[in-house]
């Protein structure tokens, strides 16, 4: 999407244990599935990043998403529908077993790295029937009036089910799952963000958001009212690539960090950055910034990490 002002090819470094990562005894659980931004990495017009994938040096990291997996009643479910939604069913699908491919895809809104992933179960690629797809109403009516998304309507590849900000949506005795509007470019649908509650602990998703201060509700205490925070982290900073960035308004980390620097180290360490840039240098796993706010309790998303419900 972005391209960058300077990057080097041999910064980012290949995956390393997760510090969140735990041994799941819980039937309940989430799992992240894909941590970049929309266009993921290696990026287009990135030959560097390319190569760097090829030669081993750094790793691919596909675009944001979480799974949510009920072992007890043998669901999962996808929070978005990336393009690389292909890999990340086959992910998810090794930890639930069970006749349908997913239980139910969650959108938060129509931007690229958010739902055309819906593609793969159309009459080209899997052919599916009948997949549960939660949409807000702007989000329904923006699949349903254009090509090619309403043919899965009307080839029944997907089945719209409707949902409504802040009313939850119970998905067993134990999940339950809420939507909840927050700004962002807001083109052709409404954005919302999920809150995910399961039988002990509860967490928050916001991959995508303007700025903070834009939103009615107060970040630091939505974090305290949760167990997980999985935060919109696109930039590190301010001057990052070569666009103007209020073209492309996200919370930078650095912003986020300076919201949260009178609270405890207990409420900065429920804090999860998720959909990086290519150029944010979060990515860079040894980087001495994102180091220092590891050393804060702040946590960065890696693809497989899992959190007990």
């Amino acid at each position: 999407m972005f391209s960058l002002i300077l990057f080097c090819a041999c910064s980012k470094t290949k995956n390393v244990d997760n510090k969140q990562t735990t041994l799941v005894t819980s039937p309940y659980y989430i799992k992240v599935l894909g941590i970049a931004q929309d266009g993921g990495y290696p990026h287009i017009n990135n030959t560097h990043e390319f190569e760097a994938i090829s030669t081993g040096a750094n790793s691919k990291e596909l675009v944001v998403s979480l799974g949510l997996i009920d072992k007890e009643n043998n669901h999962k479910y996808l929070f978005e529908a990336t393009p690389d939604m292909p890999e990340q069913l086959y992910l998810l699908g090794k930890d639930v077993e069970n006749k349908t491919i997913i239980d139910g895809v969650f959108l938060t809104h129509a931007h690229i790295g958010h739902y055309t992933g819906l593609m793969h179960f159309g009459r080209e690629a899997m052919g599916a029937k009948n997949i549960p797809v939660f949409t807000m109403p702007l989000m329904q009516d923006f699949l349903e009036s254009n090509g090619p998304w309403n043919q899965l309507i009307d080839l029944n590849n997907i089945t719209i089910q409707k949902i409504v900000a802040d009313r939850s949506i119970t998905l067993s005795r134990k999940l339950k799952i809420t939507p909840f509007l927050v700004p962002h470019r807001d083109e052709f649908s409404e954005t919302v963000g999920y809150r995910i509650e399961g039988p002990n602990k509860t967490a928050l998703f916001i991959p995508d958001i303007d700025k903070w201060s834009k939103w009615e509700q107060s970040i630091v205490e939505e974090v305290r009212r949760v167990d997980y925070a999985f935060l919109d982290a696109t930039f590190f900073s301010d001057g990052e690539i070569s666009r103007p960035m209020n073209e492309v308004p996200h919370p930078f980390i650095e912003e986020t960090v300076a919201l949260f620097e009178e609270t405890d180290f207990t409420t900065k360490s429920k804090i999860i950055f998720i959909h990086f840039n290519h150029s944010n240098v979060a990515l860079e796993r040894d980087n001495p910034q994102r180091l220092l706010l590891e050393e804060q309790g702040y946590h960065f998303a890696e693809q497989g990490a899992t959190y007990e419900l």
